[in-house]
């Protein structure tokens, strides 16, 4: 009986010396007793805050590429409304303005879920300058308000453009004609036998012209023309029938050169272009006769008949210009649509009166007088194809009436119409026009005579230059 309380004292005893050691193994891992468990939170600490300085910086890389990204996608879209608006040939209307990119990008995910910055995207990269295409949104937003290069160079072609400030103008044409005429000078027998003279006529005539032309644009309504053409011409003449025999040709030919008539004009834009009504130019000009004047030309004779008839006399040169004053008007309509450019222009020129020393070809004998030209109506139209920016094809019907001309000796007579002085000429011409640079345009084109009025052919060869 007294063994269990001894036992019960032995095992107290070794509960209480065992206590310490267990209470030491019972504290948390990683904490030490007195300085060195302080010097560990210490530790964790310094940790902590380097972890949260590498996701504010990380943050701050994002939110920087975020910014450029959004930029990025506005002028992206700039580009693309300019872009389509060059493609169309005319730029649509201004949409509203877009919504501002917010100065600060919305709060991000939280930094346990965010990205590391190995992964973040590099912000892209804009185009340069010269690429052809709009580096900034105000770019874009002016490209989409300015017209397309091919529908301005047609308008400046038809009529003028009213936002260039001096223009230079040099041009070169050619024009070919080849006339024959079979001339009877006799009678018929038994209405079918001609009894005379048959002679068959032929005159080639080429002419080259370069004409210089300023346009100064004065307002955003008014533009001022100048043309000064340089003319050198050759003319072949050639008669059948030379000294009676038919089978005998005469020929000989002729030149001249020299400053051709000058023309002063001016544009005046009536109404721009609406979406039903096209943008219509007014032209108003005045010729001066600074080209020598057909008449009073020397004539040299190189055969007579027996009678002391002239049979075949040529002038000694060739006239540069029409020898009177003219004034003219003309009215002058662009439409573009998509993809073609529509246009039509008509026109009259009104010649007054002048007074020459000699207006016989007779070199025997001189009779002053004076020579009234016939008034002439003008009228045309076509369309023009805007392929892309920079060029554009252009198909065109152009036909030019003349009254005859009259003319009045001073010996008291009265006013002649000169038979053979009217005239019809059409032409159908083919263009095309091609951007050389920002400020230089070329222009070609053929014209095709379609009566035989009009010459055989022509070509004609432009650049204007903006300054």
């Amino acid at each position: 009986m007294r063994a269990a309380p001894l036992t019960f004292a032995l095992a107290a005893a070794l509960a209480c010396t065992a206590a310490p050691a267990i209470a030491q193994d019972a504290r948390p891992a990683g904490e030490e007793p007195g300085g060195q468990g302080q010097a560990a939170a210490g530790e964790a600490s310094a940790s902590e805050r380097a972890e949260m300085a590498r996701m504010m910086q990380e943050l701050a890389a994002l939110k920087a590429a975020y910014s450029q990204e959004v930029r990025r996608l506005r002028e992206l879209d700039m580009q693309m409304q300019a872009l389509q608006a060059r493609i169309s040939g005319r730029a649509p209307a201004a949409p509203q303005p877009q919504q501002a990119a917010p100065q600060s990008a919305p709060a991000p995910a939280p930094a346990a879920q965010a990205p590391p910055a190995a992964t973040a995207q590099a912000p892209a990269q804009a185009p340069p300058p010269d690429a052809g295409y709009a580096s900034s949104a105000e770019d874009a937003e002016r490209a989409r308000e300015e017209e397309a290069r091919s529908v301005s160079d047609v308008r400046q072609q038809q009529q003028a453009l009213f936002n260039q400030r001096l223009v230079i103008d040099n041009g070169i044409s050619y024009n070919r004609y080849d006339r024959k005429q079979l001339t009877l000078n006799g009678f018929l027998a038994l209405d079918a036998i001609f009894l005379g003279n048959i002679a068959i006529e032929n005159v080639e005539s080429d002419t080259f012209t370069y004409n210089l032309a300023l346009r100064w644009g004065v307002s955003p309504r008014l533009t001022l023309n100048l043309d000064v053409p340089w003319i050198w011409r050759r003319t072949v003449y050639q008669k059948g029938g030379a000294g009676g025999a038919a089978a005998v040709i005469a020929q000989s030919h002729t030149s001249g050169s020299g400053l051709g008539d000058v023309t002063a004009s001016a544009n005046y834009r009536l109404f721009t272009e609406s979406s039903f009504l096209p943008e219509a130019v007014l032209t108003l000009g005045v010729t001066a006769p600074t080209g020598r004047e057909p008449y009073g030309i020397p004539w040299r004779v190189l055969e007579r008949d027996e009678d002391d008839f002239i049979r075949f006399a040529v002038p000694e040169e060739q006239p540069t210009g029409n020898g009177v004053w003219q004034a003219s008007a003309s009215l002058s309509a662009v439409k573009a649509t998509e993809p073609a450019i529509l246009f039509g222009n008509v026109g009259y020129t009104r010649s007054f009166a002048a007074s020459f020393d000699d207006l016989d070809n007779n070199p025997a004998t001189v009779n002053p007088g004076r020579v009234q030209l016939g008034q002439a109506f003008t009228l045309g139209a076509g369309v023009a194809f805007a392929f892309n920016e920079r060029t554009s094809l252009s198909i065109a019907y152009n036909n030019r009436f003349n009254a005859r001309a009259r003319t009045r000796y001073d010996d008291g007579g009265e006013w002649t119409k000169l038979i053979g002085s009217d005239g019809n000429a059409a032409t159908l011409s083919l263009g095309v026009t091609h951007a050389l640079s920002p400020s230089a345009t070329f222009v070609g084109m053929l014209g095709i005579g379609l009566t035989p009025d009009a010459p055989d052919f022509s070509l004609n060869f432009k650049v204007p230059y903006t300054l």
